[in-house]
C-alpha cells in the first residue's frame, strides 16, 4: 500500500494537480484515490498500534491501556457487563501478605508461575508448600511446582463435583470407563474397546506443551447408549486425556486429603480469602483510584503494607506470635 501512494505521489507531481477542498471543488480522479488510499494506511497503523498494545490479550481499555476488560463480580447491571481492571495475586505467609501481583488476564492458570517467580526474586524465598484454590489447577503449574520440588496443594478442578454421587454412578465419563493398561484401551459402557488412536499437542499461553492421548471406539454403530454415551459429530466416540495430568490429579487428590493437606487449606481460606476480605470490607478499597499498571500496583502495595501493620498488631494482642496455622477445631 506504501508502494501505491508513493507511485499515485510520484504521477501527481509529474502531471503538477493541484489537490482541491471544499464545497464546489472537483476532485480528480487521482486525488480521490491517493485520498482513499492514504486514509487506508492510517487505519492499518491505528490497527497495528492497538495489536502491539493489546499484546497476548483480547482487549485492552483505552482509558487505561495496561487494564483488560474483564466481568467482575459486582455486576449492578446484572447484565454481564466487561469493566476495565486486572486480576490481583497476593501471596499469604503467617496471616502476613508477603507478595503482591497485578496481572491483565483474567483467568488465574497463567499467573501462578510468573507470581511465584517474583515472589523468588523479591524475597530470596522458595516456599516449600503452595497451597492455592481450583482456578490454578492446571497440567502446566502442577509441572512446574514438581521440577522445583514444591508440594502443590492445588486442589483439582473437578475435585468437588466427582464427590457427588451422580458423577460416581455416571457410566458414560471418560474417568469412569474401564481402562486395560497392559492393551492400552479403554471400555465402553456396551463392551466396545476404545483404542489409541494417535497424539495430539497443545500450546499453552505461556508456551506449555501438553501430549494428549485419543482413543477412537472401534464400532458405535447401533449402540443403544449411543445418545447418553456420546453426542460428537464423529460417527465413532472418541476421548482424549493427557496421562501426566492424569496422574498430577491423583497425586493431588491424595496430598489434600490428608491431615497436612486439610490444614492447609483451611488455612488458605482463613488467611488468603480474610485478607481480601478486610481490604475489600473494613478497607472499603473496591476500586483503584489511578491508571497504569505501575502506578495501581504501587497503590496496592501499600495498602498491604497498612494491612499487614494492622496484622501485627491484632496478632501481638492475641498473642498469636509464632503460631503461622490455625489449628483445625473438633466439635
Amino acid at each position: 500500500m506504501e508502494e501505491v501512494i508513493e507511485f499515485l505521489n510520484c504521477s501527481i507531481q509529474l502531471l503538477n494537480i493541484e489537490f482541491v477542498h471544499g464545497r464546489g471543488k472537483h476532485k480528480t480522479q487521482l486525488q480521490r484515490d491517493y485520498e482513499k488510499l492514504y486514509s487506508y494506511l492510517e487505519r492499518l497503523d491505528n490497527y497495528n498500534k492497538s495489536l502491539e498494545i493489546c499484546g497476548k490479550r483480547k482487549s485492552y481499555s483505552k482509558t487505561d491501556t495496561d487494564a483488560t476488560f474483564m466481568r467482575m463480580k459486582e455486576d449492578h447491571m446484572l447484565n454481564g457487563q466487561l469493566k476495565p481492571g486486572y486480576n490481583v495475586q497476593i501471596g499469604v505467609e503467617s496471616e502476613y501478605i508477603v507478595g503482591v501481583g497485578l496481572f491483565p488476564n483474567p483467568t488465574y492458570t497463567t499467573t501462578l508461575i510468573p507470581f511465584l517467580e517474583r515472589i523468588r526474586k523479591n524475597t530470596g524465598k522458595k516456599y516449600e508448600n503452595i497451597i492455592a484454590d481450583a482456578g490454578y489447577a492446571s497440567e502446566e503449574n502442577y509441572t512446574y511446582l514438581e521440577s522445583e520440588e514444591q508440594n502443590a496443594y492445588i486442589k483439582p478442578a473437578d475435585y468437588e463435583i466427582s464427590k457427588k454421587r451422580k458423577y460416581k454412578n455416571d457410566i458414560y465419563r471418560k474417568e469412569n470407563l474401564f481402562y486395560d493398561e497392559t492393551g492400552d484401551y479403554f471400555v465402553c459402557p456396551n463392551g466396545k474397546k476404545l483404542i489409541f488412536a494417535y497424539d495430539s499437542k497443545r500450546k499453552s499461553q505461556n508456551e506449555y506443551e501438553t501430549t494428549r492421548r485419543n482413543y477412537i471406539c472401534e464400532d458405535c454403530s447401533g449402540c443403544p447408549h449411543r445418545e447418553k454415551c456420546y453426542k460428537g459429530k464423529y460417527e465413532n466416540r472418541k476421548i482424549a486425556f493427557s496421562p501426566t495430568m492424569a496422574r498430577q490429579k491423583k497425586e493431588a487428590t491424595q496430598r489434600i486429603t490428608t491431615d497436612e493437606g486439610i490444614i492447609l487449606r483451611m488455612n488458605r481460606s482463613i488467611q488468603v480469602e480474610g485478607a481480601f476480605g478486610v481490604i475489600k470490607q473494613d478497607f472499603a478499597f473496591r476500586r483503584f483510584l489511578t491508571r497504569g499498571k505501575t502506578k495501581t500496583e504501587t497503590q496496592f502495595f501499600l495498602l498491604a503494607f497498612a494491612f499487614n501493620i494492622q496484622k501485627l498488631w491484632n496478632r501481638k494482642k492475641s498473642d498469636r506470635f509464632h503460631k503461622p496455622l490455625f489449628e483445625k477445631k473438633i466439635a
